[in-house]
């Protein structure tokens, strides 16, 4: 049964205004809809490891199961958890939150520290839901272009150029979704150099790809300790760790922050679930060959995508982290979003326009498949080029 609205039912709140399902689900679910139908769909459109959640992480959850730990948990999260992240990064546990995801460590930020009209500077191509948290929030996203010329990085002249009075934070992201761009020591000391300039403006660095870097990754912290007090880290165990259903994340920063950010948590969620807590732990604290070995299949997967993509004729560089690549679209075809419709009609490969992500004439493929999936994809991907 469908419930319909009349004339006097729902009114949709001002703060949605241009805020939707982001076209990266929107495309996910279209693929999973015609699968299911029974059409042949490769989607290669979500950033999700297709790993197994390790054994002994699963093993883990099960035993804080059976031994009770099933009740409300801190809304800062359990101590053994932020004890654990606190050590690593060298911190206290007051320093440290967890959240159901990064995702809500991003807006549990935003929440806590913007006001109707502050400015949050990020770089496009972005992650799809950085500009949208940033506005739920009653902030104002302030997008920089950083063209594929650039790297896909931000310049220290586009950062000063783009700070005003009303700028609370840079948001960056590296290694980055959707260009797999990582910013060396000396490019983020660069960008330190200009906010020393203006210390109203704090720093988050959303490290979530932090383990899947095919060169040297440098956190922002040890790259600018100086700007230690006004930064925070945005981390968790979805991606390197193959938990993205466990909807564990973190964030690491000044003692102040982070309370403030507890109390917004505290009216939203309350703490992350105790069980994925318990999990998370485990996936830290327990053997961690299993980092470097997928890091290596990835790597070898992405030198086939490219090579692939390439070869059939789009222009595609090799990124430096996560597990995207980022083409432009082929030149009979430039309109991103039109050529990822042709090639999910004709073919059945699911990939993402990168408007999406604030940058037309790109696409992103994930390629955290099997590689099965991805030689596939990409024959078909090759057939629709050619026929174009």
């Amino acid at each position: 049964m469908t419930i319909q609205t009349g004339v006097t039912g729902f009114k949709r709140a001002g703060r949605l205004d241009g805020i939707e399902l982001s076209e990266i689900v929107q495309i996910s679910e279209h693929a999973a809809r015609l699968r299911a139908g029974g059409v042949d769909v490769i989607a290669l459109s979500t950033g999700e490891p297709d790993f197994p959640t390790p054994a002994h992480v699963i093993e883990a959850a099960h035993q804080a199961a059976l031994a009770g730990q099933t009740r409300y948990p801190a809304t800062a999260g359990t101590p053994a958890l932020r004890a654990a992240i606190a050590a690593e990064a060298g911190v206290e546990p007051a320093n440290v939150i967890i959240s159901t995801g990064a995702k809500q460590v991003l807006a549990g930020a935003f929440l806590a520290t913007l006001d109707s009209g502050d400015e949050v500077i990020t770089t496009a191509p972005f992650w799809t839901s950085y500009a949208d948290m940033v506005r739920l929030a009653g902030g104002v996203p302030v997008v920089l272009d950083c063209p594929g010329e650039q790297g896909f990085k931000l310049t220290p002249a586009q950062l000063e150029a783009a700070i005003t009075p009303r700028t609370r934070w840079l948001l960056l992201n590296t290694p980055s979704n959707p260009t797999g761009a990582i910013y060396s020591q000396a490019e983020l000391q660069a960008l330190g150099a200009v906010l020393e300039g203006h210390p109203h403006v704090w720093v988050i660095s959303d490290e979530i790809y932090q383990h899947l870097a095919y060169v040297p990754f440098t956190p922002f912290v040890q790259a600018v300790p100086e700007l230690t007090d006004r930064t925070l880290i945005v981390n968790g165990v979805s991606k390197a760790y193959s938990m993205t259903g466990w909807r564990i994340g973190w964030g690491i920063g000044p003692a102040s922050l982070i309370k403030a950010m507890v109390a917004v948590q505290g009216q939203i969620t309350s703490g992350a679930c105790s069980i994925a807590q318990a999990a998370a732990l485990a996936a830290l604290t327990g053997p961690q060959d299993l980092l470097a070995e997928r890091r290596a299949e990835m790597l070898a997967r992405r030198d086939l995508v490219v090579a692939g993509l390439n070869a059939a004729g789009l222009d595609c560089e090799l990124p430096d982290g996560a597990f995207y690549v980022f083409p432009k679209t082929p030149a009979a075809m430039p309109v991103d979003h039109e050529f990822c419709r042709y090639l999910l009609d004709s073919t059945g490969v699911a990939l993402v326009p990168g408007r999406a992500f604030g940058t037309p004439g790109h696409l992103r493929l994930s390629f955290a498949y099997a590689r099965q999936s991805l030689e596939e994809g990409l024959a078909r991907i090759a057939r629709a080029v050619a026929a174009l």
